[in-house]
C-alpha cells in the first residue's frame, strides 16, 4: 500500500478533523467550513474505501461522539449542508460545479460520520446530538433545533426528487440515497424488527410526508434509467481563469493529504470494473425503496411508501386516481417491464418484481396482458436452474413470483404458445424447439427434484407443486422431454416412498424388542411423501381430465411406465385418484394392444392421437379445479426486513459495516 498507508496513518492528526472533533464550538459562519469541505477525490467506490476510512477514522469520530454534546460541531456541519441544498437546483442549472462540489463533500461526511454513530449509540442518544447547540442564545435552545434531523431527511428528500439528474449532480444524488440509508440502517444494530423508531416516524409523518409518492417515483425512475456513473472527476471543481483558484490550492494542497485515501482502489480496480457494467444511483436507489417499501406500519397510519407501492398506475391509464389515495402517482409501465426483465440477475430486482406482482394490482394485469411474456418468464427460470448458485431466498422469491403468474388462466394458456429456439443455459438436453410452457415444467421439476435431495425444504416443495398444479388443466403441446420429466418424477417419488416405507417397516420390528431411544419418525416422513404423491397424480389427473387430446406425449410416456401406477391403484391414499389414470391407461394399453406388435414412435403416437377422439370422456371422474393462490404468510415482515437488510449490507455500493456489529441476521444468511 505503500504511500497510501502513511496517508492514512496521519488523518487523526488532520489539522481539519482535530478541530471539528475538537473541544471548540465552530460556528456555521466560520470560513472553516469552507476549507474543509474543498478536499478532491474520486467518490468511493466499494466498501473496502470506506472500511479503511473508517478504521483510519475511529479516533476521530470517537472524540466527536465525546465532544459534540458541547461544541454542537456535527449540528453546525448539518446547518452548513442545509444553507448550500437551497441553492442546489439553480447551481445545476448554471453549471455550478464548485458550489455542487462542496455541498456534495459536506454530505460526505456527515454520512460517515451519522454511520459511525449510529452502529454506536441508541436512536434516543442520536437524536440529543442533532439537538445540542452553542449556548450563546439560550432562549433558542431545544425548539429550532429539535427538529434538525427532519429537517436534514426532508431536505435529503427533495434534493432526491428536485434536482435535475446531470453529469455533476450524480454524485450528490447518489450521497442523498446513500445516506437515507444509513439513516435506517439502526434496524441493522437490532435483533428484533423494529417497529417504533425516530426515524421512522420522522419518514411516515410531518415534512417527509407529502414527498412520499415523489420519492418512490423518483427511485424507481433512477431503477428504470440505470444512469452510469459519470468519469471520475466530472464532479469536481476544476481551475478556472476567472478566480477560483485560492480554493482549488485548498483542495490539491493543504487538504489532499486527507483525502487521498478515497483513490485507494480506484479507477484501475476491480470493483470500479464492475461498477462500469452497472448503476451505482440505479442500484442504491433500489435497496433504498426495498427497506421502504418494507417499514413496519405506524400505529396510526400505514407505511405511505408501500402504499405509493401499491397503487401507481401506467402513464398510459387514463382514468381518475382515488381521492382517496395521496399516494398515487404514474408511471411509464413499459419502461419500468423493460428494466424489470433486464436486471432479475440481482436478488434486488427480483424482490422488487414479486412486490409489484403481489402488491399492485395495476402493474400485475399489464405484466400479465404482455405478449412478451418470455422476456420476464426467462430471466426468472434462469434463477432457479441455478438453484446451486442462489441463495434459497433468491429461489423462494423466483418461484412465487411463477406462482402468482400461474394463478391466472391467460399466463396458463398463452406461455404454450409461445416457442423458443436453443435454450442455451439449459445443460441437461440440448432443447432446439421447445414451448415457454413445457420448459417452465421442466424447470419446476429439476427444481423439485434439486430440493428432494439437497435441501429438503417443504415450503419450496409446495411452492413448486402448487404451480405445477394451476397450470395442470391448461397443458398444451407438451415437449416430449417435459412429458417424460414429470413421469419420472413421479417414479422418483415412487421409490422414495418404497425407501420411507421400508425403513419403517424395520424400525417398528426392531422397536417391538427394544426399549431404547426414541426411533425417527418415519411416520411423518412418509405423510409428506404421500402428500407430494397425491400432489402429483392430481396433477397428471387434471391434464388428463382437461386436455388430454391436446398432449399426446404425456399419455405416451404415462403408459410407457405404467407399471409404477400399479401399486397406487388400491392404496386407500390414491384410490380415488387413480380411477381415471387407470381408466387412461387400460384404455389406450387395449387400442396398442390391437394395433399389434413392434410399433414405432410414430404410429404409438398416431394411435394415442386417434383414441383420444375416441376416449368417452363421460367416464372421468370430475375432480374439483386445482387451483393455489400465493398467501404471504403472517408477520411478513419478519422474513422481509431482513431479507432486505441483508441485501443492503451485501450489495450497497460504497457501504461498509462492522460485520462483528450486526445483529438482525446471522452474517451466512446474508
Amino acid at each position: 500500500m505503500g504511500a497510501n498507508s502513511s496517508s492514512i496513518s496521519e488523518l487523526p492528526e488532520n489539522e481539519y478533523l482535530q478541530k471539528l472533533s475538537g473541544s471548540e464550538p465552530i460556528s456555521e459562519n466560520d470560513p472553516f467550513w469552507n476549507q474543509l469541505l474543498s478536499f478532491s477525490f474520486t467518490t468511493p467506490t466499494n466498501s473496502a474505501d470506506l472500511k479503511l476510512l473508517e478504521e483510519a477514522t475511529i479516533s476521530v469520530c470517537k472524540s466527536l461522539v465525546e465532544k459534540n454534546p458541547r461544541t454542537g460541531n456535527l449540528g453546525s456541519l448539518i446547518k452548513v449542508f442545509l444553507s448550500r441544498t437551497k441553492e442546489l437546483k439553480i447551481s445545476a442549472e448554471c453549471q455550478n460545479h464548485l458550489f455542487i462540489w462542496q455541498a456534495h463533500n459536506a454530505l460526505f461526511i456527515i454520512c460517515c460520520l451519522l454511520k459511525v454513530f449510529i452502529s454506536r449509540m441508541s436512536e434516543e442518544e442520536l437524536q440529543l446530538h442533532f439537538t445540542y447547540e452553542e449556548k450563546a442564545g439560550p432562549s433558542s435552545y431545544g425548539t429550532e433545533c429539535e427538529d434538525l434531523i427532519e429537517e436534514l431527511l426532508c431536505c435529503l428528500i427533495q434534493l432526491i426528487v428536485e434536482i435535475p439528474l446531470l453529469d455533476i449532480t450524480y454524485s450528490i444524488s447518489l450521497e442523498a440515497v446513500t445516506t437515507l440509508i444509513v439513516f435506517l440502517s439502526c434496524q441493522l444494530f437490532h435483533k428484533e424488527i423494529l417497529r417504533e423508531s425516530i426515524i421512522h416516524r420522522y419518514l411516515m409523518h410531518g415534512r417527509c410526508l407529502p414527498y412520499t409518492s415523489r420519492l418512490v417515483k423518483t427511485l424507481l425512475y433512477n431503477f428504470i434509467r440505470q444512469e452510469r456513473s459519470p468519469p471520475p472527476g466530472t464532479h469536481v471543481f476544476q481551475q478556472q481563469t476567472d478566480g477560483g483558484g485560492l480554493l482549488y490550492g485548498i483542495a490539491s494542497g493543504v487538504a489532499t493529504g486527507l483525502w487521498t485515501v478515497f483513490t485507494l482502489g480506484g479507477v484501475g480496480s476491480k470493483a470500479s470494473a464492475q461498477l462500469e457494467q452497472c448503476s451505482p444511483l440505479a442500484s442504491q436507489s433500489l435497496l433504498l425503496l426495498l427497506v421502504l417499501a418494507n417499514l413496519t406500519d405506524a400505529p396510526d397510519i400505514p407505511n405511505p411508501y408501500r402504499q405509493a407501492i401499491m397503487s401507481f398506475k401506467n402513464t398510459q391509464d387514463n382514468t381518475a386516481f382515488s381521492s382517496s389515495n395521496p399516494h398515487a402517482f404514474q408511471i411509464n409501465f413499459n419502461s419500468l417491464y423493460t428494466a424489470l426483465c433486464e436486471q432479475q440477475k440481482s436478488d434486488q430486482a427480483t424482490l422488487l418484481l414479486y412486490m409489484l406482482l403481489h402488491q399492485n394490482s395495476n402493474m400485475r394485469t399489464y405484466v400479465l396482458a404482455r405478449t412478451d411474456i418470455e422476456n420476464l418468464v426467462l430471466p426468472i427460470l434462469e434463477i432457479l436452474y441455478h438453484v446451486e448458485e442462489r441463495n434459497s431466498h433468491h429461489v423462494y422469491m423466483a418461484l412465487i413470483i411463477l406462482l402468482i403468474l400461474t394463478e391466472d388462466d391467460g399466463f396458463n394458456r398463452s406461455i404454450h404458445e409461445v416457442i423458443l429456439k436453443n435454450i442455451t443455459w439449459y445443460a441437461e438436453r440440448v432443447l432446439t424447439e421447445i414451448s415457454l410452457g413445457s420448459l417452465l415444467i421442466l424447470v419446476v421439476i429439476r427444481t423439485i427434484q434439486y430440493n428432494m435431495t439437497r435441501t429438503r425444504d417443504k415450503y419450496l416443495h409446495t411452492n413448486c407443486l402448487a404451480a405445477l398444479a394451476n397450470m395442470s388443466a391448461q397443458f398444451r403441446s407438451l415437449h416430449q422431454y417435459a412429458a417424460q420429466r414429470i413421469i419420472s418424477l413421479f417414479s422418483l417419488l415412487s421409490k422414495k416412498h418404497n425407501k420411507v416405507l421400508e425403513q419403517a417397516t424395520q424400525s417398528l420390528r426392531g422397536s417391538l424388542g427394544s426399549n431404547d431411544s426414541p426411533l425417527p419418525d418415519y411416520a411423518q416422513d412418509l405423510n409428506v411423501i404421500e402428500e407430494v404423491i397425491r400432489m402429483m397424480l392430481e396433477i397428471i389427473n387434471s391434464c388428463l381430465t382437461n386436455s388430454l387430446h391436446h398432449n399426446p406425449n404425456l399419455v405416451y410416456a404415462l403408459l410407457y411406465k405404467r407399471d409404477l401406477f400399479e401399486q397406487f391403484r388400491t392404496h386407500p391414499s390414491f384410490q380415488d385418484i387413480m380411477q381415471n389414470i387407470d381408466l387412461v391407461i387400460s384404455f389406450f394399453s387395449s387400442r396398442l394392444e390391437q394395433a399389434g406388435a413392434e410399433l414405432s414412435v410414430e404410429r404409438v403416437l398416431e394411435i394415442i392421437k386417434q383414441g383420444a377422439v375416441a376416449l368417452p370422456k363421460d367416464r372421468l371422474r370430475k375432480f374439483p379445479e386445482l387451483k393455489f393462490k400465493y398467501v404471504e404468510e403472517e408477520q411478513p415482515e419478519e422474513f422481509f426486513i431482513p431479507y432486505v437488510w441483508s441485501l443492503v449490507y451485501n450489495s450497497a455500493v460504497a457501504l461498509y459495516w462492522n460485520p462483528r456489529d450486526i445483529q438482525l441476521f446471522t452474517m451466512d444468511s446474508g
